[in-house]
């Protein structure tokens, strides 16, 4: 070779690859050769092998079938679950009143206000009056302490004095006034004249007579009212993956909105009016969209993600959760996992173990002597040192995510063989918890060389407030306070990823929260915030990226400084 090629191996930058390259090298050698290493690395693996073996004994156990709207219980053990007792008009907190019992229906009544306070008839009575019977049906009484009818055996004489002046009346009981006359507060049946006092109430009627009606099986309350969504046509399509969301959607299957197959006159019940999902009173265009028992699909102003789903009562309430719940929980698994187990605990231990010590030990050791005896700048050598760390961190947590999204891409639910749209996801978790390592390397290697003997429990003190950080970023990720911390990012990267491989993320997150799909998918992930009003998930994932890079070369650039101007000793 001639001397000018010569000289081309031989510039500045082959020359500073070799630097490089060297100490890149001993970093990384020096770290394999550490047991902290090991160990840190084993347990995060074993944290991922226990984590799955969770994941797969979700995937293998059988499906028990959730009663969403809980129409299916039996709270008097009747033998009538609630769904068939509303659709009769009879409550499910009464064991005397279920389908095809007697009905009390009234007649007439005197008030508190009529003039004409007497009336004679063979009526069954409930309120007060003086009563002058004919005869009295002695087998009629309640069968409880609570019973509001009259036990004629606990009979006795009324007490001396005038009513409400010197005593007043039990419910539930009557008292002889003599001549073979009552006073009576309560319901009972017989023939005779009563004679209502001023103020007091009292009406009369009869019951009907009662009929057979063979009880519902309860799993025939579970699942009936399946998510339905239409599309533009009218037709049904598949609710997570239609085309067009907006507008009105949902039928009710189960007809405990419409009423359908209810008997007449019984709308007014107190039991029957009240949603049992919200806890409030039945409306059947909750919604407000002036469509009678429907749901309300809302989508954003670009129509293509939904941002909220508002059912009237009782539309849609009781989905086939396996249809849904298979998805929900993957989801979750994945986000969680990316969140919690890798960027929140590997992405602070392994910075702790690892970094804290690239400078400060070297200096201890006294080998820090040989190495900048050689031509290489300070600031060169925290920069290849942190390369180092990143060389063995970095592809742990890429290779471990990798490994995660194959076995949970396998296992997963849906037709498909291979759900492929869940390696970018995982491939993402790992960038981000890169990004992290970075973050947290730069940072805790800058402390151990402010402060050699201290450092540590400075760290141990800054990796507190970032797991808390981390943790009031998934709840509510619109804190500005928990914007200042480095996790914060990262977890916005990952909700930006997931909405990028997953588009209809949020779209399956309203899904669980309107249904009641047992899920903690809207829990760990909400829509990126930091988008500069784009609602664009790429532009959250550059911003989170650009924020975590900062404070790396920021906290590089100040070990830097702190380095070059420290004497070794």
């Amino acid at each position: 070779m001639d001397r000018k090629g010569l000289d081309l191996t031989n510039t500045v930058w082959t020359r500073l690859d070799r630097k490089a390259g060297a100490i890149v090298e001993l970093t990384v050698r020096q770290l394999s050769h550490r047991i902290s290493t090991w160990v840190v690395l084993g347990v995060g693996v074993l944290l991922m092998v226990l984590l799955l073996a969770f994941y797969i004994d979700s995937v293998r156990n059988d499906f028990e079938p959730i009663d969403n709207d809980g129409d299916s219980v039996d709270e008097d053990s009747d033998g009538y679950p609630l769904g068939q007792e509303m659709k009769y008009g009879t409550s499910d907190f009464d064991t005397t009143d279920y389908p095809g019992s007697s009905e009390y229906v009234s007649e007439s009544s005197i008030g508190w206000n009529d003039g004409l306070r007497s009336f004679y008839g063979n009526k069954t009575w409930s309120g007060e009056a003086f009563f002058d019977p004919v005869w009295v049906d002695l087998e009629y009484k309640g069968e409880d302490y609570w019973s509001n009818i009259v036990d004629w055996n606990e009979t006795e004489d009324c007490p001396a004095g005038q009513i409400y002046v010197d005593w007043y009346p039990i419910f539930g009981t009557a008292c002889d006034i003599g001549d073979g006359a009552y006073y009576i507060y309560g319901e009972w049946r017989a023939e005779g004249t009563v004679l209502v006092p001023e103020q007091q109430f009292l009406q009369w009627g009869y019951y009907t007579e009662p009929f057979e009606v063979v009880p519902d099986p309860p799993e025939m309350y579970i699942d009936e009212d399946d998510i339905d969504c239409f599309d533009s046509n009218g037709d049904r399509v598949d609710c997570p993956a239609a085309d067009r969301l907006s507008g009105s959607h949902g039928y009710d299957d189960d007809g405990d909105c419409l009423r359908i197959g209810w008997l007449p006159g019984q709308e007014g019940d107190w039991f029957l009016e009240w949603d049992r999902n919200t806890d409030d009173r039945f409306d059947d265009d909750n919604n407000g969209n002036g469509i009678r028992c429907d749901v309300l699909w809302e989508v954003d102003a670009d129509g293509n993600e939904v941002r909220r789903i508002t059912a009237d009562s009782y539309v849609d309430e009781d989905p086939n959760d396996e249809a849904y719940i298979g998805e929900l929980g993957h989801r979750t698994f994945v986000i969680g996992v990316g969140k919690m187990a890798f960027v929140i605990l590997l992405g602070l231990f392994i910075p702790l173990f690892l970094s804290l010590g690239l400078v400060r030990d070297e200096t201890e050791s006294g080998t820090l002597h040989f190495l900048l005896s050689k031509p290489i700048h300070r600031g060169e050598f925290i920069l290849y040192r942190l390369m180092g760390y990143m060389a063995v961190s970095g592809s742990y947590v890429l290779a471990l995510s990798l490994i995660m999204g194959i076995v949970t891409a396998t296992l997963g639910p849906g037709d498909q063989i291979f759900r492929l749209s869940d390696l970018p996801v995982w491939l993402g978790i790992g960038i981000a918890t890169t990004f992290v390592l970075a973050a947290y390397g730069a940072v805790f290697n800058t402390v151990g060389l402010v402060s050699p003997k201290y450092g540590v429990y400075a760290c141990i003190v800054f990796g507190v407030w970032e797991f808390m950080m981390g943790t009031f970023s998934i709840i509510n990720p619109n804190w500005t306070i928990s914007s200042i911390s480095i996790t914060h990012w990262a977890l916005q990267m990952i909700d930006a990823i997931v909405l990028l491989a997953w588009p209809d993320t949020l779209q399956w997150a309203e899904i669980g929260a309107a249904y009641g799909i047992e899920s903690s998918l809207s829990i760990f992930w909400k829509p990126p915030v930091h988008t500069f009003g784009t609602q664009s998930a790429a532009v959250a994932l550059l911003v989170s990226a650009v924020m975590l890079l900062s404070v790396t070369v920021a906290m590089v650039a100040v070990g830097q400084s702190v380095f070059s101007r420290r004497e070794i000793m």
